[in-house]
């Protein structure tokens, strides 16, 4: 830390802030699981930086990604009723972590594409710290020097967490997984464009929800007599769902973002508005309409 404290003008903070954004989003997107949370612990994050005395920071990128990947603990924590038990002291895991760890070789990092698809598979099973320390690590290349006072844990049990998580990712046929999730995208999209009403509500589930924000309401809105979807904020129920897409979505493809299977609107070529799909037991549980500009340009979508 300095000894300066002057205070940093707004703009300027905000010019900073921006510069770091993209990373801040991507660190919480694949931590969280979903672009709405993503956004949303970012945008605690530049709350909390407005609070700080920013003349103090040394190091203002790894101030952001300590705060940001705290901010996360605390919401998936706060969340995640499946999470893995979480209530070992600090000693027994570093204990259970140095013992898993004598004699064995150094981890491999999963491929960032595999990593990504097998993350959105089982996010939901691993735990705060364990998403952390893989996602900083095996995604941006954080040390566990760096990562450990992050997770509030020792250089070898923050190794473990990684470990941990990632032998998980690696028991993930991903490409089986892709490739279902793939089918039941373009069934959905194949089954809106033809007015299957049917078809649509054999891959909803029943309390399917649908949100969207409101760049992709407004859009969808202005396109609504070209076949654009008929989206609101928040429509909740399979029935209400099917009705929204079908005989629409003409201009809708299969994407992936990031490794994992989804859905585009696409002008030129270009992804206007992306379709994330969350699945369970077969069906379509929920889907997220987004059409922020500051979002899609943080996501590696491959058309």
């Amino acid at each position: 830390m300095t000894s300066n404290s002057t205070p940093h003008p707004l703009a300027e903070v905000a010019d900073q802030f921006s510069l770091h954004r993209p990373k801040l989003f991507a660190i919480a997107y694949r931590s969280m699981g979903s672009p709405w949370a993503a956004d949303d612990v970012v945008q605690e994050t530049w709350i909390r930086l407005q609070r700080a005395d920013i003349a103090a920071v040394d190091n203002l990128e790894a101030w952001l990604t300590t705060v940001t990947s705290r901010v996360c603990i605390d919401l998936i924590r706060r969340d995640a009723a499946r999470r893995e038990d979480l209530r070992w002291s600090a000693s027994a895991e570093e204990t259970a972590a140095e013992e898993a760890l004598e004699g064995q070789p150094a981890d491999s990092a999963v491929l960032k594409v595999d990593l990504s698809a097998a993350l959105a598979i089982v996010l939901d099973t691993l735990g705060p710290l364990e998403r952390l320390a893989l996602v900083l690590h095996d995604f941006f290349a954080l040390t566990y020097n760096d990562i450990a006072p992050i997770v509030d844990r020792t250089p070898i049990a923050t190794r473990q967490l990684a470990s941990r998580a990632r032998a998980r990712l690696r028991r993930v046929d991903v490409t089986s997984v892709q490739h279902r999730q793939e089918s039941a995208i373009t069934a959905f999209l194949s089954a809106a464009r033809e007015g299957d009403f049917g078809g649509l509500l054999q891959l909803l589930d029943p309390e399917i929800e649908l949100r969207s924000d409101p760049m992709a309401v407004g859009l969808a809105r202005a396109g609504a007599e070209f076949g654009a979807p008929l989206l609101d904020r928040e429509i909740a129920g399979a029935d209400a769902v099917a009705r929204v897409f079908n005989g629409r979505a003409q201009a809708t493809r299969l994407v992936h973002i990031d490794g994992v299977p989804a859905a585009a609107y696409l002008v030129d070529g270009a992804p206007r508005a992306i379709y994330w799909f969350r699945f369970a037991y077969g069906r379509v549980v929920s889907v997220d309409v987004l059409a922020d500009e500051t979002i899609l340009a943080c996501l590696d979508i491959m058309v």
